[in-house]
């Protein structure tokens, strides 16, 4: 297997993944929600989660490979401001818990990367 293709398929597989966890697990995504967003929070983590779940779709379809990882990018950029609302949340926590809120911001530059690296590809 070519290191394209797994690399797309390990990115379709977090945002698989991801997308899962919004829908099993979503009060940790309820909780980052911004609060400037209108509505309930636990439709943007619903949203969020479904168009996860349709990114990795898109990505492992090679026909749809290009659009899925520019969504990707476009989504992890997206996702941005609930990081930045957990780090605020969190910066009386923990150490460990504000350890996981801070990684989180850079963490997005890599995968907005990843993203465009598998749309280039």
């Amino acid at each position: 297997m070519k290191n394209a293709h797994r690399s797309a398929l390990a990115l379709a597989g977090l945002l698989a993944t991801s997308g899962v966890l919004h829908f099993a697990q979503p009060k940790p995504f309820d909780s980052i929600v911004p609060r400037s967003l209108p509505g309930r929070p636990r439709t943007w983590t619903q949203l969020s989660g479904a168009a996860e779940l349709a990114v990795a779709a898109a990505i492992v379809n090679p026909g749809t490979r290009r659009l899925g990882g520019l969504a990707a990018a476009a989504l992890f950029a997206g996702v941005f401001p609930a990081n930045v609302k957990m780090a605020i949340d969190w910066r009386h926590a923990s150490p460990a818990r504000r350890a996981v809120a801070y990684g989180r911001l850079p963490l997005q530059v890599p995968l907005v990367l990843w993203g465009l690296r598998v749309a280039r590809r």
